[in-house]
């Protein structure tokens, strides 16, 4: 056994790089074989869509339709009379758009249905789409998020923050996608007024949840995040990384309205992380002050002239 470990790297290295390897094949795997499935109701829809409207088939055609194909495929599902129609609602609501017949192809028929239900505007489909296939959401993440408003929140709103004034172009664009101007957090269970470490508290205990609502490449690195300086140390509420812009991400809980001197604590804070945490190879380090109220207008005149990037957004508890 001792031979495992003679060679260059450890037998656990080589394990590691299999088992990965494993994940990504079968994820590929499933990737095409729900392409393929889509790609096939999209054909069915079609057929039936353009039958009806060429030949005026009524809903007859359909149930034998349905009937037949059950016969002829036993071990098959999906069908149904009720999924037939589903398909040809699929194709008559997207041929016109061809940007989005990319996108469906990249989720799961259940999440396509939900959404073709629930949003009608297409630049929203098209970023639930897109958030859908990025972040793996289930049906019923899918739903809370179209629920909860994300695409206004996140695609539509304006956010506040000094981004294109601290960081570069390409990173200044990255960083605002990544930001939300509301972030949703009713699933913490607790309403106005609030102390703030019990806010705190219980975002660590829901940290999956409060995670899902970042966003995508948000990875918890802890809370009460310790940095020390000349013999006295200080306490950043919540940290994260952000596997895509390469940052460390400090956020700030504040059950209040914001305060112009939150904006200098978070300065402070950030140019701590640059010189004392972050490594040589990542990105400037980025904050984010949470604030159950805010007056933007004061949002804006706090950020100005803060030399590190600096966003502010909002907490909604109690929708």
């Amino acid at each position: 056994m001792s031979d495992l470990f003679s060679v260059s790297g450890t037998y656990a290295d080589m394990l590691l790089s299999i088992k990965t390897a494993v994940r990504d094949s079968r994820l590929r795997a499933q990737r095409t074989v729900n392409r393929e499935l889509i790609g096939l109701y999209w054909i069915i829809g079609r057929e039936i869509a353009q039958r009806q409207e060429q030949e005026g088939w009524g809903k007859s055609v359909v149930e034998q339709l349905s009937h037949d194909l059950c016969q002829e495929f036993p071990g098959q599902q999906g069908f149904s009379i009720q999924n037939l129609w589903y398909m040809r609602q699929f194709f008559l609501e997207y041929q016109a758009e061809p940007n989005l017949q990319q996108l469906v192809g990249e989720i799961p028929w259940g999440q396509n249905l939900l959404i073709m239900a629930k949003v009608k505007d297409p630049a929203a489909r098209a970023y639930y789409l897109r958030m859908t296939a990025e972040q793996g959401w289930s049906r019923n993440v899918l739903l809370n998020q179209v629920k909860g408003q994300a695409f206004e929140r996140h695609a539509l709103a304006e956010k506040q923050h000094n981004f294109a004034e601290t960081l570069p172009e390409h990173l200044a664009g990255q960083a605002d996608e990544a930001m939300k101007d509301v972030y949703l957090l009713d699933f913490l269970g607790i309403g106005k007024p609030v102390v703030e470490r019990e806010m705190e508290r219980r975002m660590v205990n829901r940290i999956k949840d409060v995670i899902l609502e970042l966003g995508y490449g948000f990875a918890f690195l802890g809370n009460q995040y310790r940095v020390s300086l000349e013999g006295k140390d200080y306490f950043i509420d919540l940290l994260f990384y952000h596997r895509r812009l390469k940052s460390l991400v400090a956020v700030e809980l504040k059950s209040g309205a914001f305060l112009p001197e939150y904006a200098g604590k978070m300065n402070f804070y950030l140019n701590l992380l640059d010189d004392l945490v972050r490594e040589p190879d990542e990105n400037p380090s980025i904050g984010i002050i949470l604030c159950a109220d805010r007056n933007r207008v004061e949002v804006e005149y706090a950020l100005r002239g803060i030399d590190k990037p600096v966003g502010g957004g909002g907490i909604l508890l109690d929708p």
